[in-house]
């Protein structure tokens, strides 16, 4: 390997830490929020507040990965594949983006570092569905308006297999 591939690559590997690192501060911010409403107001008010927050930054973070990442208008499962993969929590979290056919996308969350915390603390899951059906939704219709959205399993659901949780995005045939 040359000087400058060497170079290339450690430069990556910083930046992709540093990515990582910006993923957890902002993961940590949303807690901290999160926390504090809960704290001040209550469960209710602050899941009504966190779905408000995802209703606007679902879409948000779409649009500007769409952006960084040039990706089609109407790209469909190909287009929602690669945004998915650079969302912040991908950084933080390990999933698997799976095509069990063409019209069909599935995301398995095999790590979740809020829901791994709950459970080193002791803690019940955190009931995430709630907030899952509204982020996942309006993230994939912002990347495609043809794409739907299910939900496999999530907290407050039992837990099925090896993962914290699982979405299923269809592409309406045409």
């Amino acid at each position: 390997m040359s000087k400058n591939e060497s170079d290339m690559k450690d430069e990556i590997s910083r930046l992709q830490t540093e990515l990582a690192d910006a993923a957890k501060n902002w993961l940590a911010m949303d807690g901290l929020w999160f926390l504090a409403v809960e704290k001040a107001y209550g469960l209710d008010a602050a899941m009504a507040c966190d779905v408000k927050v995802w209703e606007e930054f679902s879409v948000i973070e779409a649009r500007r990965i769409s952006v960084r990442l040039n990706l089609p208008e109407h790209g469909g499962l190909d287009a929602l594949d690669r945004a998915l993969r650079t969302r912040l929590f991908a950084h933080i979290n390990t999933c698997t983006i799976s095509r069990p056919d063409p019209h069909t996308l599935e995301l398995f969350m095999l790590t979740c570092r809020t829901q791994d915390a709950r459970e080193r603390k002791g803690l019940p899951f955190f009931p995430c569905k709630q907030i899952g059906l509204v982020d996942y939704p309006r993230f994939a219709s912002t990347i495609d308006p043809d794409i739907r959205t299910e939900c496999i399993s999530c907290p407050p659901d039992e837990r099925e297999g090896d993962f914290r949780c699982g979405w299923r995005f269809t592409l309406n045939k045409k």
